[in-house]
């Protein structure tokens, strides 16, 4: 019984070492070294020495991102991006999860199928649509200059509106689910006590329907805010130059600077930050669970 209890921890745990702790030490330790005009475009390696290798580390790629503004004003910009897309994400989210729970049974597997369909599609094919659809010349201005709504088109397209736009889409599901999730299971009894007690339809939903429901919103916000917080992809082909985001900073110091120490170092403070949510998710999840024993 010791044996099997240990192969089916050991798993997981082997998992985690070979897709995480690994490559993690491999990136903070190049985060540690220098650039060099080589292959690999860093000093020191390992065919240096263990010694003379672990004798060069140096923090100095951590002070270089404290003292250059480009870093910490594109760390901050993404937590603000990543929060009004998460905060817009509940806006449209949760009446979309709502009206899934309060639909009849047999049209609920229809509406979950209708959420999931996007992941069908590649996710860079769905993120090129926004660009047709955003353009000057895209359907949405098309449509909207034939409503008679505008005379000229909007500019959209290379905005922080457009970030918005694309990941509130793109990350729209994993907003819906948990709240869905959560709904589904609520207790109209609940609601319908609350109504003989004096409360009306609109009272019972904020007090009883939104507080139940919190669990589902919180989990919601955190598979939304942690993905959207390192996005590469939505603002290199919407938000254009102008968007500055950590993603973009990282992508640019590894292919087009070639920094790979300072890449690394950028990478290794965005897994820092990322740490703090995804540990309050989790214990989020352990309530939750205990909650539901």
């Amino acid at each position: 019984m010791n044996i099997r209890r240990f192969i089916l921890i050991a798993v997981p745990y082997a998992w985690l070492l070979a897709l995480f702790f690994i490559p993690f030490f491999i990136v903070f330790k190049i985060s540690l070294s220098d650039l060099a005009l080589a292959i690999p475009p860093y000093s020191p390696t390992v065919k240096d020495g263990i010694f003379n290798m672990l004798s060069a580390f140096d923090f100095e790629n951590f002070t270089f991102l404290a003292s250059d503004d480009l870093y910490w004003k594109a760390y901050l910009s993404s937590l603000k991006i990543a929060l009004i897309s998460t905060i817009f994400a509940v806006i449209v989210g949760y009446p979309m999860a709502y009206g899934m729970a309060r639909a009849p049974d047999e049209w609920r597997p229809t509406l979950m199928m209708l959420v999931i369909l996007p992941f069908w599609t590649s996710f860079l094919i769905r993120v090129y649509a926004w660009v047709g659809i955003l353009s000057n010349e895209g359907l949405l201005n098309q449509l909207l200059l034939w409503l008679g709504l505008i005379d000229a088109p909007l500019t959209i397209m290379n905005t922080t509106t457009a970030v918005y736009i694309g990941i509130v889409y793109t990350y729209l599901p994993f907003m819906i689910l948990p709240i869905y999730a959560a709904l589904d299971r609520l207790d109209e009894s609940l609601i319908e006590a609350a109504e003989d007690l004096g409360c009306s339809r609109t009272k019972a939903f904020w007090l009883v329907t939104v507080p139940l429901s919190r669990n589902g919103i919180i989990a919601g916000c955190f598979l939304v805010f942690i993905p959207a917080l390192g996005e590469f992809v939505i603002p290199s082909l919407l938000g254009g130059s102008g968007t500055l985001m950590i993603g973009k900073v990282l992508f640019e110091e590894f292919f087009n600077n070639r920094d790979w120490p300072v890449a690394s170092a950028v990478a290794v403070v965005l897994l820092l930050i990322l740490i703090v949510p995804i540990t309050l998710f989790q214990r989020n999840q352990q309530r939750q669970a205990e909650a539901d024993t």
